[in-house]
């Protein structure tokens, strides 16, 4: 199984499909791993793509560590498998907190190795609401997540996977499998890990990273998302990234790579190779 070791010692798991055409790089949501972008790996890597997507530390098959489970480290961490397989020319994808990691690596390690950005139902700018970021989220909403991975992770996973991840308390024709692999993915994350990821979602700011985005950049979010709403999400990063493309899935909700499979594929091809 493939792994690069990060500058302190955390082995990160990763997937590299294809071998022609320019690389891609698929950063996947909490608490989730790298396989939640399979069908999309798959689909760049037979459309002339290489398409990479790792386990981001204390998830999947990576290291579960102590420390190191914040923005900075994970930004790091990215950057130590780009730098080890000698990635160029690189469009970057990002779904949900992936979304937070991508930009946050931008912001830490500017965008030489970089040629495109995608965000997918992202987190950025910033979903915490404080004095200076009024449109976020209240602290309550993130400590009932924080409560119940304490209490009882396993029923929070299928709690979300059952409802508002895929909007299936609204929209009852989510396939099951797609709900059970939320749950066995989520449970694959350690569980400190996948605790204090709560906090690095939530209440990372990202808007100083947003400011130094300076390549072309695709944003993608539905507006009846209901874990990163679009007014916290999509419609705000747009604003803040200068030549920015919104695009937004009218009536479609937060898992857009299951949800909307067959779109997001066709725009996220079209935006690469465009």
């Amino acid at each position: 199984m493939p792994y690069i070791s990060t500058d302190d010692g955390a082995q990160i798991f990763y997937k590299d499909w294809g071998t022609d055409g320019t690389p891609v790089l698929l950063s996947h949501g909490w608490p989730l791993n790298s396989d939640a972008w399979e069908a999309a790996a798959l689909f760049l890597a037979e459309h002339g793509h290489r398409a990479i997507a790792h386990d981001r530390r204390g998830h999947g098959r990576s290291s579960q560590t102590w420390g190191g489970n914040e923005m900075d480290t994970y930004a790091d961490d990215l950057a130590c498998l780009i730098d080890a397989l000698d990635l160029r020319d690189l469009t970057l994808i990002g779904h949900s907190t992936g979304g937070g990691e991508i930009t946050r690596y931008l912001g830490r390690h500017g965008t030489a190795r970089v040629a495109k950005l995608i965000l997918v139902s992202a987190v950025p700018p910033m979903m915490l609401q404080t004095d200076d970021n009024p449109e976020g989220l209240p602290v309550r909403v993130f400590d009932a997540i924080r409560a119940s991975e304490k209490a009882d992770r396993s029923q929070l996973y299928r709690d979300l996977a059952d409802g508002p991840f895929f909007g299936h308390n609204r929209r009852q024709d989510v396939d099951q499998g797609f709900r059970d692999a939320f749950w066995l993915q989520s449970l694959a994350s350690g569980h400190r890990g996948a605790y204090e990821c709560i906090a690095a979602f939530s209440a990372t700011d990202f808007r100083p990273d947003l400011a130094k985005v300076d390549v072309p950049t695709l944003i993608i979010h539905g507006d009846d998302d209901q874990i990163v709403p679009f007014h916290v999400g999509g419609k705000r990063a747009a604003a803040l990234i200068d030549d920015a493309t919104l695009t937004v899935y009218e009536g479609s909700g937060h898992a857009l790579p299951d949800t909307d499979r067959d779109r997001l594929h066709a725009d996220l091809l079209a935006f690469i190779d465009t």
